[in-house]
């Protein structure tokens, strides 16, 4: 660990001392994010951690899905159970991976009570991706608990251009993509389809396919007017042969998940310091699980459950732009959300079906927040909401936040707030085979932190550092040992998450850049859940499991005078708890898994630019855990070993 920490400093101090140039565009210092306030604001005017990953730079460093492109993001620490499509969570600050709101053009992706599977989520036709890490539920209610991850779509605004590529590499992938977008200031579109497939990394049963369509249309009338539709439809299969232990045992199981996002926005100014947004918003998942009869090994059984997931919403918000240039939030939401699922269960011990299942809630909040409020060199922010739940009644939300500037390169800024996440489905009604619990309350939590930020020689780079504090409070807990129709889950543990967030960024006129962060995480389980053994999911005085106490994060690139670019990804992720399930009785057990060092590089080479009518061709390549070091995210599943992708780009238009 000495070694990497010195490592890390050094990396962290290179970078400042290389170019001597203004800096330009390539890694934004102070890019304008809404995510963070609901509010187009440059970064250095919110209180709060944010980070933008620009869709330009993703495509440029081959990152095709949103799971890669978080290992960017301090203190996020990204888990896959291996292969393509294998589940995949994000624990951000330590949280639970159902902290976090994900939203996609301000549409709602999150499950209801907060579970998001980022293994189909790709960066096809984005924009940018913002992530902000701490509470936001007052703005944006439920699951935002450690933070948001908002999508953006391009919105189309230049000359009419297309893309169209093809990839293939390791573990049999193919990869086949076409963008297309353009546009005015009165209109504009951009649309996407993509597909996706991998033979995976067992030798059977381990298919993945993956299929994304997304598109927006955007309509400007008059100055005074913006529509936006936007659309993202994915469908999913990924074959799987393992058990829980990790033992590739069945030849014939899968899950799969298909749906549409939708959302419909439109902007009015009704004067020239107040304006008008609603946004009608609609997510629907239908997914599932399927094992057939493996009639090689003579195994009758049959197992099958579908799940459809619909989240309706609409939301009207209006900002005025007061005289001292704060701004003053008031808004509404109201939310519809459903459920339906069954399951099919047969043995050679008898039939176990159980009987279909449809529930049903409603959701609804009023939200006001006064932004950018000048006191002195103090800005000041402050925001609060009520949220109205059809279960568990109303439960009220704030968030402070403020930035002292020392000098004109120096900032401080500090915030502090409570979330909640509402129960899921499951945990409320009865699905299946467990008993819900109609009466929980939220999980919530007590945040604060405090920034300071640093611009470094003349403009060119900026260092940061964090300190977080986080409480998690009345956490959900499930209890296996109940009488029957007793509830299996209630509200019990506690948990703290704390530490620091160090950053760098260096940008400049030359072909050079880079970044590079350190995350050091304490979580704590203060309060146990049911299980008091020292293996239990929620054991007292243990970490929270697969979250890492030490990461880091360095990241490079050079740009190949319009030729194209080269750059290096370099990901540390320390030792972490993680749990082992032994044969029965025997119980789960806690277990450490070893740190390990991932390094991904890319390019991709212009060789002949789009002019006039001409196509432009371009060739790329990227290879993922270039050492080929052997790690697992996940005990017993282990992560993908050298990955190489190699394709090419017919690019029609300016790009």
């Amino acid at each position: 660990m000495r070694g990497w920490c010195t490592t890390m400093a050094a990396l962290l101090v290179v970078p400042v001392c290389l170019g001597s140039q203004e800096p330009k565009d390539t890694v934004p210092l102070n890019p304008v994010v809404v995510t963070a306030t609901r509010v187009a604001m440059p970064a250095s005017d919110v209180p709060v951690s944010v980070t933008v990953l620009r869709g330009t730079d993703l495509a440029a460093q081959g990152v095709a899905s949103v799971l890669e492109a978080l290992r960017d993001v301090p203190g996020a620490t990204v888990v896959q159970t291996g292969s393509f499509g294998g589940q995949t969570s994000l624990f951000l600050r330590g949280g639970q991976s159902n902290y976090v709101k994900v939203l996609v053009d301000g549409v709602p992706m999150n499950q209801p009570g907060g579970t998001f599977d980022f293994a189909n989520l790709t960066t096809d036709n984005i924009e940018r991706i913002e992530v902000v890490r701490g509470p936001a539920s007052v703005l944006y209610g439920s699951d935002a608990v450690t933070g948001v991850v908002q999508i953006f779509t391009r919105p189309g605004t230049a000359s009419a251009r297309a893309t169209v590529r093809v990839q293939g590499g390791t573990y049999g992938t193919l990869a086949v993509d076409a963008e297309a977008a353009g546009g005015t200031h009165e209109a504009g579109y951009s649309v996407s389809v993509s597909h996706f497939s991998s033979n995976g990394l067992y030798a059977f049963n381990n298919r993945y396919l993956n299929t994304v369509v997304s598109g927006l249309a955007r309509a400007a009338p008059d100055e005074r007017t913006e529509a936006t539709f936007t659309l993202r439809y994915g469908d999913a299969i990924f074959h799987f042969p393992t058990n829980g232990s990790g033992v590739p045992v069945d030849p014939t199981q899968f899950t799969y998940g298909s749906g549409p996002s939708v959302g419909f926005a439109v902007r009015r100014s009704l004067a020239p310091r107040v304006d008008l947004r609603l946004l009608l918003a609609t997510s629907e998942t239908t997914s599932g699980f399927d094992d057939a009869p493996d009639s090689a090994a003579g195994d009758s059984s049959r197992f099958q459950n579908l799940d459809d997931l619909r989240r309706s919403s609409a939301d009207l918000q209006a900002n005025v732009h007061l005289p001292a240039g704060s701004v003053l939030t008031v808004g509404a939401t109201v939310e519809d959300e459903h459920y339906r699922g069954f399951n099919i269960c047969q043995t050679s011990f008898g039939d176990c079906t159980t009987p279909p299942v449809a529930a049903a809630r409603r959701n609804a909040a009023v939200y006001g927040q006064l932004g950018g409020a000048e006191l002195g060199p103090v800005s000041l922010t402050a925001g609060s909401r009520l949220e109205d739940n059809e279960r568990f009644g109303t439960y009220a939300t704030v968030r402070l936040g403020a930035i002292y500037r020392l000098a004109a390169d120096t900032r401080v800024r500090a915030s502090a707030g409570n979330a909640f996440r509402e129960p899921a489905f499951g945990e409320n009604y009865s699905t299946g085979y467990t008993v819900g619990n109609p009466n929980l309350k939220p999980e919530h939590s007590r945040s604060w932190e405090l920034g300071l930020e640093q611009s470094l020689v003349r403009g060119r780079a900026s260092l940061s550092a964090t300190f977080f504090d986080q409480r998690f409070l009345d956490m959900i807990d499930y209890n296996p040992n109940v009488a029957a129709a007793a509830p299996n889950y209630y509200t019990l543990a506690a948990a703290t998450a704390n530490g620091v967030e160090l950053g760098l960024r260096y940008a400049s006129t030359g072909p050079l850049w880079a970044t590079a962060s350190y995350t050091y995480l304490h979580t704590d389980v203060t309060n146990p859940g049911f299980d008091s053994s020292s293996g239990a999911l929620l054991a007292t005085g243990q970490p929270l499991i697969r979250r890492p106490k030490h990461a880091g994060r360095l990241d490079l690139g050079y740009e190949l005078r319009q030729r194209g670019t080269v750059s290096l990804a370099a990901t540390y992720v320390g030792d972490r708890a993680d749990r082992v399930f032994p044969p029965f009785p025997a119980p789960p057990r806690r277990i450490t898994l070893p740190s390990y060092l991932r390094v991904d590089v890319a390019a991709t080479l212009v060789l002949r630019p789009a002019e006039g009518g001409t196509p432009g061709l371009a060739v790329t390549a990227r290879v993922e855990n270039a050492l080929d070091h052997a790690y697992e995210e996940v005990k017993n599943f282990p992560a993908r070993r050298r990955t190489i992708f190699v394709g090419g780009e017919l690019r029609f238009g300016p790009q």
